[in-house]
């Protein structure tokens, strides 16, 4: 484990949220602690139950915690990818929103497990770091209109082209 993990919240879908980033990022589960046998858990766990897992993807670790139903996910975190083109965000966009995830706006979606992800290329996020204050402005303004990001409309109203 690196110095700082996120420690990401489950209701008992920690192992099967790990395997699902992994088959998605690549990457590893690494280990899988269980609820002692042998001495009272927290409901609705019981001996034996997965209590945390800990995971690695794109070389970050990551742990998730089978914590029961108190708290969930929100937007306040949100886990950023930067992708290496549009083919890149199509397949973790459709991924992520497989089975019960869902699009939200400027490029965000939660996934089935309700965590909030941003998808975007870093040729987006470089535009972004240019000091081009009018072309940063088009260019949010055309994002503001979309879900799953297009990075070549984004450039394009970048550069002041209209969409």
């Amino acid at each position: 484990m690196s110095g700082i993990s996120p420690c990401l919240w489950y209701n008992g879908q920690a192992e099967e949220a790990a395997r699902f980033y992994v088959s998605i990022f690549g990457g590893s589960v690494d280990f899988i602690n269980r609820f002692p046998q042998d001495q009272p858990t927290p409901a609705p766990f019981k001996g034996g139950d997965v209590l945390m897992v800990e995971f690695t993807l794109f070389g970050d670790s990551y742990q998730a915690l089978n914590g029961g139903p108190e708290f969930g996910f929100t937007e306040a975190v949100s886990l950023s990818v930067a992708c290496r083109d549009q083919a890149e965000i199509d397949r973790y966009f459709d991924a992520l929103t497989a089975d019960g995830g869902s699009p939200g706006p400027c490029g965000w979606l939660k996934d089935k497990y309700g965590l909030s992800w941003q998808l975007v290329t870093q040729e987006i996020m470089d535009l972004y770091k240019s000091g081009d204050g009018p072309g940063i402005q088009r260019m949010m303004t055309e994002m503001m209109t979309m879900q799953k990001l297009d990075t070549a409309r984004m450039k394009a109203a970048f550069e002041g082209a209209a969409s």
